[in-house]
């Protein structure tokens, strides 16, 4: 009686791990053009390229530097054979830290750099929200001016601009952690928990409107589930204050001159106004309206972290969701003064400022606003293997296309023509070259204009003319075949 059959190894399920994407083609070229296009932004005002590892040593990571009994809270590390911990970069900015304490003395200061490149977070992934993004950085250290800061909100504005967003629709918003530290000190506040509790209600203004914020600065707030939201515990007079700071509103002079009124007098509110009257001086001199870049009391982000300007970039495009129901997408970057994350390894104080673009999530919200970089990428002309035993001879037209500079392909399958021709389709070929053995004896061959039927099927082209000018499908000698593609990937030739 034979064995019975032994039982095979289990095979692995195909998943991602949660909040890991893959990315096709498409996708990469819309995160590439962006990153070419805000890139040339950058080295146009003068900032040096520069790549530093995946990893870090984790207590280089700053305020993400994971507990020493959890050292994978919140990035993803690993303990090296000597013993020492490592982690994925969690962003560009502590990386760059590092990299101007180690280098200090051999660089030209100020040290102006721009980097781009993925980072990691172990954090809970969501809707929109991953564990691996890509950022695009710039940051200038070593100049406290705030010039400095101005400069990179106006090549914030410009690399905005140069991904495709039209005009007014993004806007850098710019407040100042000393600002809010004047407003603290105006309305007694000092102790750290209350403070931080009058931020993250000044941040749910645009959500729940005035009312909702003074009920999150007294006593507390009960939602409409019932859940209730203790507050900052702030007298009725303190919370007015609050309140009338960010009645100041989203402008540029007109919002200084509000805000002097509320925090004016406090060493902090002085200081962080007099680097705003700079800010907006020097933007001015760029070119940067309030259309563009204003002050904006309301944005809190980063407070911690930040230790004078903060600036955020909204994006005002109108985008959908999955459904077709409108969205508001928002933040899409933003950056600000840090002036101590050098000083954690050479004990001096560095001024440093800069902004990061979030790729990964400007590229989804200009895919929702139906303004997607990567919806103009070509796959390759498909060669169509029209009869099984001329392979040699199709294998030299798509070498003929590669040597004129077309990407070119045969197909390889085994499948018959209407097959050939959905698999180009699904390749986003702009063409397809046909050749039988009529067009072998009469030395033509047969292209057919994919890029054509897609038009039509999405209704775009609807102008007699321009079809006229397209056929869908013509033969041409041979010689001329390449001239025809060229007329296909290039209409206006």
């Amino acid at each position: 009686m034979p064995d019975p059959p032994k039982p095979s190894a289990a095979r692995p399920e195909a998943r991602n791990p949660r909040g890991f994407a893959d990315r096709r083609a498409r996708d990469l070229a819309a995160e590439r053009a962006i990153l070419a296009a805000v890139s040339a932004v950058y080295e146009r005002y003068g900032f040096e390229l520069l790549e530093t590892p995946a990893f870090e040593f984790t207590d280089a990571l700053g305020k993400f530097l994971p507990d020493a009994d959890r050292p994978n809270e919140g990035v993803f590390a690993l303990q090296d054979d000597d013993e020492q911990w490592l982690a994925l970069r969690y962003d560009l900015t502590a990386p760059l830290a590092r990299f101007a304490a180690q280098n200090w003395e051999t660089l030209a200061k100020p040290f102006r750099r721009y980097a781009f490149g993925l980072v990691w977070r172990n954090e809970k992934p969501g809707p929109g929200r991953y564990r691996e993004f890509v950022q695009c950085d710039a940051d200038t250290v070593g100049s406290a001016r705030p010039e400095a800061d101005a400069e990179i909100i106006a090549m914030a504005a410009e690399g905005l601009a140069a991904t495709g967003i039209p005009e007014g629709a993004a806007v850098l918003k710019i407040n100042s952690r000393k600002l809010l530290n004047g407003l603290m000190a105006s309305a007694g506040v000092a102790e750290e928990g209350q403070k931080l509790a009058v931020l993250r209600a000044v941040d749910k203004l645009d959500r729940l409107g005035e009312d909702g914020v003074r009920l999150l600065l007294g006593e507390g707030r009960l939602d409409e589930s019932g859940a209730f939201t203790k507050g900052a515990g702030l007298d009725g007079a303190a919370a007015e204050r609050v309140l009338a700071f960010t009645r100041a509103g989203a402008g540029r002079d007109e919002t200084l001159n509000r805000l002097s009124n509320v925090i004016g007098g406090s060493t902090a509110g002085d200081e962080g106004l007099a680097e705003l009257a700079g800010i907006e001086a020097a933007l001015t001199s760029l070119g940067v309206g309030p259309d563009r870049a204003v002050f904006d009391p309301s944005v809190v982000r980063g407070l911690e972290y930040y230790t004078g300007a903060v600036f955020e970039a909204e994006l005002l495009l109108e985008t959908k969701d999955e459904r077709g129901q409108a969205v508001r997408f928002g933040s899409v970057g933003g950056g600000g003064r840090y002036d101590d994350l050098v000083a954690r390894f050479t004990g001096e104080r560095t001024p440093a400022t800069g902004f990061s673009f979030g790729v990964s999530r400007l590229a989804a919200a200009l895919r929702a606003a139906g303004r997607d970089r990567g919806a103009e990428v070509r796959g390759p002309v498909v060669v169509v293997a029209f009869d099984q035993g001329r392979m040699a001879d199709y294998f030299a037209v798509a070498s003929e296309l590669r040597a004129a500079g077309i990407p070119a392909e045969v197909y390889l399958g085994q499948s018959g023509m209407k097959a050939q021709m959905k698999y180009a389709d699904r390749r986003f070929s702009p063409a397809a070259v046909i050749i039988g053995e009529d067009e072998f004896a009469a030395g033509t061959a047969t292209v057919k204009d994919l890029d054509l039927g897609r038009a039509l099927s999405a209704g775009v082209a609807d102008n007699a003319a321009w079809r006229a000018e397209r056929p869908g499908q013509v033969t041409v000698p041979r010689a001329e075949l390449a001239a025809a593609i060229r007329k296909i990937l290039d209409p206006r030739r």
